[in-house]
C-alpha cells in the first residue's frame, strides 16, 4: 500500500512539474486575435452533469469537452497525459469540487496560476452541505435541482466575465434551461410524493443520494460512504438486509459506475431471509449516460433517475 501511495504522489508530482514547464512555455506563445469575440470558448469540464448543461448555456459561443465519460468513477479518476493536454489548451475549466476529484486537485491548483478554474460545487453556501456521521461533506450535489441551479449559474457568471460580449445570450439560454430544470423538479416532487410512506427507503451500492433523499424525503442507504473508496463490509449487508425486512422495501439498485456485488449480496441475504427484493434497475449517479441519448443530458439523467426510482419502490413485495 505504501508503494503504491508512493508511486501515486510521484505521478502526480510528475504532473504538475510537466503543467510547470507547458504554463511556462505558453507564456512566449504569440498572443491571440485581437477579435477573440468571433473564437470558441474552449470549456473543459470534469464531470458530464457539469459539461453538458453548460454546452447548453453556452451554445455555439463555447465547445466543452468533459474528462468523465459514462461509466467513469470521479472519486478514483486519475489524469492522463491526454486530460493535461485537454486542461491546458481549455480557456476556463469547471470541476465540481468538495472533495469529488480528489486525485485532480494538486493539478487544479497549479493550473490556476495560468487560467480560470473554477469549483462551481464550492460556491454553495456550508448549511446548504450534507455531511456524513465523520463530517466529510457530500460531493453529490446534482441530485439537489435548486443546489445544482445555484452552481451553475455559478459557473455561467464565469462565463459571462470571460466573454462580456456574449453575457446576454449566456443569461438567456440560462433562463431557458432553469426552466427546463423547474418543470422537472415539480415532475418529480409529485412523482416521489406518491411513493408509500413504509417503502420509502432508497438502497444503492454508494451514498450518492443524500441530496436527492433529502429533496424528496426519501430514507437513503448507501451500503459504501460519500466515496467509492470505502469498504463495504459484512456488518454494513447485514444492517441493510434488516432494513428491507423491517420495511418490506420492495427493490433495491444499481449504479451505472459503482462495482454491483455488495448490491447483490443485499439480494441474497433478504432472500434467505424470506423477503423477495428485486433489482429496481440501473441508476445514474456519479456518471451520466451514453452522449446522444436521454440519460446522456442532465436532464435525462434525472428524468430516468426519478422514473425507476419510482417504479421499483411502487412495486409489491413479493409481487
Amino acid at each position: 500500500m505504501k508503494k503504491v501511495k508512493t508511486m501515486i504522489r510521484l505521478l502526480v508530482v510528475g504532473v504538475c512539474m510537466a503543467l510547470v514547464l507547458i504554463g511556462c512555455s505558453t507564456t512566449t506563445s504569440e498572443p491571440k486575435d485581437e477579435d477573440s469575440s468571433e473564437k470558441t470558448i474552449q470549456v473543459v469540464t470534469t464531470i458530464a452533469q457539469i459539461g453538458e448543461p453548460m454546452q447548453v448555456i453556452g451554445g455555439d459561443k463555447v465547445k466543452v469537452t468533459s474528462l468523465m465519460g459514462p461509466g467513469v468513477d470521479p472519486h478514483l479518476y486519475e489524469a492522463t497525459q491526454g486530460d493535461i493536454s485537454t486542461l491546458q489548451d481549455a480557456d476556463i475549466i469547471f470541476y465540481n469540487g468538495l472533495h469529488l476529484e480528489g486525485n485532480l486537485g494538486e493539478i487544479f491548483e497549479k493550473l490556476k496560476e495560468t487560467k480560470p478554474v473554477f469549483a462551481i460545487g464550492e460556491t454553495i453556501s456550508e448549511g446548504q452541505l450534507l455531511r456524513d456521521e465523520e463530517g466529510a461533506i457530500d460531493p453529490h450535489i446534482w441530485f439537489d435541482l435548486d443546489l445544482w441551479k445555484e452552481a451553475l449559474e455559478s459557473a455561467t457568471d464565469e462565463l459571462k466575465e470571460l466573454s462580456p460580449d456574449d453575457a446576454s445570450y449566456f443569461e438567456e439560454n440560462k433562463q431557458d434551461y432553469f426552466s427546463q430544470i423547474d418543470e422537472l423538479k415539480e415532475e418529480a416532487i409529485e412523482k416521489m410524493a406518491s411513493i408509500p410512506t413504509e417503502q420509502r427507503v432508497l438502497v444503492t451500492a454508494h451514498d450518492a443520494f443524500g441530496y436527492f433523499g433529502r429533496m424528496y424525503d426519501i430514507e437513503v442507504v448507501g451500503l459504501q460512504g460519500l466515496s467509492t473508496e470505502d469498504e463495504v463490509g459484512l456488518s454494513d449487508i447485514q444492517s441493510t438486509v434488516d432494513l428491507l425486512l423491517e420495511k418490506q422495501v420492495p427493490s433495491v439498485f444499481v449504479e451505472s459506475s459503482i462495482n454491483q456485488n455488495s448490491i447483490k449480496a443485499v439480494i441474497e441475504g433478504a432472500a434467505k431471509k424470506g423477503l423477495d427484493v428485486t433489482l429496481g434497475g440501473e441508476l445514474f449517479s456519479d456518471a451520466m449516460g451514453q452522449a446522444g441519448t436521454e440519460e446522456g443530458t442532465y436532464l435525462g439523467m434525472y428524468h430516468h433517475n426519478v422514473n425507476t426510482v419510482f417504479e421499483g419502490l411502487t412495486r409489491s413485495v413479493n409481487e
